[in-house]
C-alpha cells in the first residue's frame, strides 16, 4: 500500500519541470500545489486515526484507498494551477490514512520484538514508491506523449491493491487462516504491551495531550519529517537549480530513495538486535535516534557542490540516516501506547508533522526563488539534531501512575 500511495503522490513531483514549462509556474507556484495536498494531509491524519481506532484497520484502509485512487485517476482532467490545488487538496484527504493505518495493523499482528521490522517493511515502501515513480512516470510519459495518462495508470494501481487486501486481511482473532500456535505466539508477545481488552474504555483524544510523551512524538516529527517532503518534493526541482535535466538525472534521482529503504531495515535491525541483547525497547529506539539523528549535519556539504556524484553521494547518506530514525519514530505510538490509542496517536504525529511540511514547503518557494537552495539544504541538515533532542529527552517510561492505562512500559 505504502508503495502505491508514494507512486501516486510522487507522479507529480516527478512531472514537475514538465508542467513547470508547460504553465509557466514559477516554485512559489509549485509550492501552492504542494500545499494544498499537505494542508488536508494535516488534518486528516489526526482525523483518520481517530476513524481507524473506532472502524477498524481494514474498512478504514478500503475506504481511504478506494478513495484515493480515484482522485488520483480524475487527476487527468485537470486544466490549471486551482484544478491542480483542488484534486491535490483531495489526494491528501485519502492517503492521509497509509501512517495510521499501517502502524495500528502492525500493532495487531506483531510482538514488540519484532514490531521494529515490521514497521521497516512497511515504511520501506515509500521510498520504494519514490524511488520506482521516476522510471514508471517518465515511461508511461514517453511513451504516451502526454503527461495526462499518467495519473491514470499509477491511480488505476489502488485498486488492484484493494483486491488483495479484502481478501488477505483481518485481525489475528478473525483471521480463518492463522493457526492457533501463531496467534498464541503474537498474543503472548503483545500481552505486556497492551492486547485489546473490552473492559477497557475507549481513550478520549483530548486526554492524549496531557502525556509528555506524545508531545514529545507531535514535536520530534514537526521537526524532522519536513526532511523526508523537501527530498520527496523538491530533489527534482534541486537537481534542475544545479543544471542537471531531468532525463539526465533519473538514474540518480533514485539513488536517495534506494538509501532510504536500506536505511529503514538497518534502523529497525539494529533495534531488534539490541532488544534480543536484553536492551529495553525504549532505550534501543533512543540509541538507534541518537546515533543517526545527528549524523544527518553531512547533508550541509550540498549547499556549496555541483558535483553530481558527491551531491547524490550526500542525499543518500543522509535519506539513510532520516530513514533509520524514521523507523523509530513510527514505532513510538506502538511502543508507547495501548493499541486501542495507537491509531489516534499515530495519525496526531502524522498532523504535526504535517504542520512543520506545510511551513517548510512554503518558505522553501518563497526562498528558492527569491535565493537559491543553498540555505535551505543548510537548515535541513541542522533541524533533524533538534528533533533528536526532543525523542531522547521526551519519550521515555513515565514514573507517575497512569489510571487511565494508555501508556505502556517501554
Amino acid at each position: 500500500m505504502t508503495v502505491i500511495n508514494y507512486i501516486d503522490r510522487q507522479t507529480l513531483n516527478v512531472l514537475a519541470p514538465i508542467l513547470k514549462k508547460e504553465h509557466q509556474w514559477t516554485n512559489s507556484d509549485f509550492a501552492i500545489i504542494l500545499i494544498s495536498f499537505r494542508v488536508a494531509y494535516t488534518i486528516m491524519q489526526g482525523v483518520n486515526g481517530r476513524l481507524l481506532d473506532r472502524f477498524g484497520t481494514r474498512r478504514g484502509l478500503t475506504v481511504s484507498v478506494a478513495f484515493y485512487s480515484v482522485i488520483q485517476m480524475l487527476t487527468t482532467t485537470v486544466q490549471g494551477l486551482v484544478s491542480f490545488c483542488s484534486f491535490r487538496f483531495l489526494l491528501g484527504c485519502g492517503e492521509a490514512a497509509n501512517n495510521p493505518g499501517s502502524t495500528k495493523a502492525v500493532s495487531e499482528w506483531f510482538p514488540e520484538k519484532e514490531r521494529a521490522w515490521a514497521v521497516a517493511l512497511f515504511d520501506s515502501g515509500s521510498c520504494i514508491g519514490a524511488a520506482v515513480a521516476p522510471f514508471l512516470v517518465l515511461w508511461v510519459y514517453h511513451h504516451l506523449g502526454d503527461w495526462r495518462p499518467v495519473f491514470l495508470v499509477t491511480g488505476s494501481m489502488g485498486v488492484l491493491w484493494l483486491i488483495v487486501w479484502r481478501v488477505l486481511y483481518r485481525r489475528p482473532e478473525e483471521h480463518p487462516r492463522l493457526a492457533p500456535q501463531e496467534l498464541e505466539h503474537i498474543q503472548r508477545g503483545r500481552s505486556s504491551t497492551g492486547a485489546e481488552d473490552a473492559a477497557l474504555p475507549r481513550v478520549k483524544w483530548t486526554s492524549l495531550f496531557r502525556y509528555r510523551q506524545t508531545w514529545g512524538i507531535l514535536l520530534g516529527r514537526f521537526l524532522i519529517d519536513p526532511y523526508w517532503f523537501f527530498v520527496g518534493d523538491w530533489f527534482a526541482l534541486f537537481l534542475a537549480s544545479k543544471g542537471f535535466n531531468l532525463e539526465q538525472s533519473v538514474l540518480g534521482f533514485w539513488a536517495p530513495f534506494l538509501a532510504a529503504d536500506i536505511g529503514n531495515f538497518f534502523g529497525g535491525g539494529v533495534s531488534s538486535w539490541l532488544i534480543k541483547r536484553g536492551w529495553p525497547v525504549g532505550r534501543a529506539r533512543r540509541g538507534v535516534l541518537l546515533f543517526f539523528g545527528p549524523s544527518m549535519l553531512v547533508l550541509a556539504g550540498a549547499a556549496f557542490t555541483s558535483n553530481y556524484a558527491l551531491l547524490l553521494a550526500l542525499f543518500a547518506y543522509t535519506t539513510f540516516a532520516y530513514a533509520a530514525c524514521s523507523t523509530m519514530f513510527l514505532s513510538l505510538p506502538a511502543d508507547v501506547f495501548h493499541t486501542r490509542a495507537v491509531g489516534s496517536v499515530s495519525g496526531m504525529g502524522g498532523s504535526a508533522a504535517g504542520v512543520g511540511t506545510l511551513i517548510t514547503t512554503f518558505l522553501i518557494g518563497q526562498i528558492t526563488d527569491r535565493f537559491s537552495f543553498q540555505p535551505v539544504v543548510i537548515a535541513a541538515s541542522i533541524i533533524p539534531c533538534l528533533a533528536t533532542v526532543v525523542f531522547v529527552t521526551m519519550v521515555r517510561a513515565s514514573k507517575r501512575p497512569d489510571p487511565d492505562k494508555v501508556l505502556l512500559q517501554f
